[in-house]
């Protein structure tokens, strides 16, 4: 089997792809307050800030920093997907299990990139807001509820119509047929 090789950076930024088993599942945004309660319930034994975060119907992405001399985000991970995965079984919501009798709900791993600088930063939050509308989910980006891009908005970081509106047309880098 192949050994993952992850980046520990004791305080470090990184991006987070985080996907639930079946990719056709809609649990992440039908019970998103569970999910925002995981996070919370991880940040208060095990702090960590959300840089930015998007809620898609069967996966997330997020940019967290970890405190200083702390670099343990598998743990923090650990949490929030064991919070999430029991309080959808308190709410006798149906939960696949595999004929070990281990829960189903989450692909096993998740994938990791150590943010690099402020450039590589900037990109990944980019490419987190911009999420639901490469999905088809929204056709601008200030219309996906389940995104930090409106904390962003708030704050002044952002314009509101950051992206524009996919209906307008133009190029977005794809291959003209």
């Amino acid at each position: 089997m192949v050994r993952y090789r992850r980046n520990f950076i004791p305080g470090g930024t990184f991006f987070f792809t985080v996907t639930l088993a079946d990719r056709r599942s809609r649990l992440l945004v039908d019970h998103v307050a569970t999910l925002r309660n995981a996070f919370r319930a991880a940040r208060c034994e095990r702090p960590f800030s959300v840089d930015a975060v998007v809620v898609l119907p069967d996966h997330l992405h997020a940019i967290l920093t970890l405190p200083p001399n702390d670099s343990d985000f598998a743990g923090r991970w650990r949490r929030i997907k064991g919070y999430f995965s029991s309080h959808l079984l308190a709410a006798s919501i149906d939960l696949k299990r595999r004929p070990n009798g281990d829960l189903v709900l989450w692909q096993r791993r998740f994938w990791e990139h150590t943010i690099r600088d402020e450039g590589d930063f900037a990109r990944h939050v980019d490419y987190i807001h911009f999420n639901p509308v490469k999905h088809a989910l929204v056709r601008r980006v200030c219309d996906w509820p389940h995104s930090s891009f409106h904390r962003y908005v708030t704050e002044g970081v952002l314009p509101i119509d950051w992206a524009g509106d996919v209906g307008e047309g133009g190029s977005f880098g794809e291959r003209p047929e």
